[in-house]
């Protein structure tokens, strides 16, 4: 097998492994024309994932909620994704569960349960949410005018491509010159941006949005740190003054860990540098990484597996 296919990455598609340029699914897959897909992303670091487990039970807890049931079950899903990062060779990775809803069964059927369902993994090389220059440079958050959608509507907690809200934001954000965005709801509570949580720091205190927001794996890390280190740390609400007055403002995403925030709006914090709990939950964060508990070394491929992994019939 010529490995130098998957440099740029792998793919399950269809039941096969692909290079990541050749994997796709059909236009009329409801995934893509009515955005009726969950997924999750683990990462990989230093060769193991961090913290599989915790993504696998919420991407299974995301496909409940949408009534989504592909062929694959669990234990295969996880064992595709090792084999997704072990062909594209890659000791850090950015790395993706989705479950479509594909499509009908009968032609010119509205109905979801008539789709046939469907999983589709990939492994990338790493992604950061915030570009490593803009991190050392530090990062500029604008609070968008554009209000998150309602949790009534469509739920934050279950993992979606419903972006819209928050590609507004980015639009907003950098139209002004800034780095990323968070938005607020109707009530004008903080809720969080595009691919991460926030977290609010003042006068030694952290409350994380308790609202229109994702349940994030890295702000659960960031909050057992806290715990740990006896940081008064909570889930709780934040208004929107409280992020515009705050001491230090972080955010956490897969993609990228804790990351410090220098400026929220024309806020410049901390003399425009990380503060002093932003770094040490930074540092913290990143030991985490080698706790056992929390690795899953990547499993390397078999021979067979390296003979025939681009053949369909021997992914299984």
């Amino acid at each position: 097998m010529d490995v130098t296919k998957f440099a740029g990455g792998a793919a399950y598609v269809g039941g096969r492994f692909v290079p990541i340029a050749e994997a796709c699914i059909p236009v009329t897959d409801w995934g893509l024309i009515r955005s009726d897909a969950v997924y999750d992303v683990v990462h990989v670091y230093q060769n193991a994932f961090f913290r599989l487990a915790d993504h696998l039970d919420r991407f299974a807890a995301s496909m409940t909620a949408r009534r989504l049931k592909p062929a694959e079950g669990r234990t295969e899903i996880e064992a595709i994704l090792h084999r997704c990062v072990a062909l594209a060779g890659l000791a850090d990775a950015f790395v993706a569960m989705v479950a479509l809803r594909g499509r009908p069964r009968i032609a010119g059927s509205r109905r979801p349960e008539d789709c046939v369902n469907h999983f589709v993994g990939y492994a990338i090389p790493w992604i950061d949410v915030v570009p490593k220059p803009v991190q050392e440079r530090g990062v500029r958050l604008w609070i968008a005018s554009t209000l998150r959608v309602a949790d009534a509507a469509v739920d934050p907690t279950v993992k979606n491509y419903q972006w819209n809200d928050l590609t507004s934001g980015v639009f907003e954000a950098n139209d002004h010159g800034y780095d990323t965005t968070v938005l607020c709801d109707a009530d004008g509570f903080v809720t969080e941006g595009p691919g991460f949580n926030v977290f609010v720091v003042s006068g030694g205190k952290i409350v994380t949005p308790d609202r229109g927001c994702l349940h994030g794996i890295t702000r659960q890390s960031v909050l057992e740190l806290c715990a740990a280190k006896g940081i008064d740390a909570k889930v709780g609400p934040v208004p929107r003054a409280a992020l515009e007055a705050a001491d230090e403002v972080l955010i956490t995403s897969t993609a990228g860990g804790v990351i410090p925030i220098t400026r929220v709006g024309g806020a410049i914090l901390g003399n425009d540098r990380p503060g002093p709990l932003s770094t040490v939950l930074v540092d913290a964060y990143w030991k985490m990484h080698a706790e056992p508990r929390h690795r899953t070394p990547v499993r390397p491929l078999e021979p067979l597996e390296q003979r025939y992994a681009m053949t369909k019939g021997n992914n299984r």
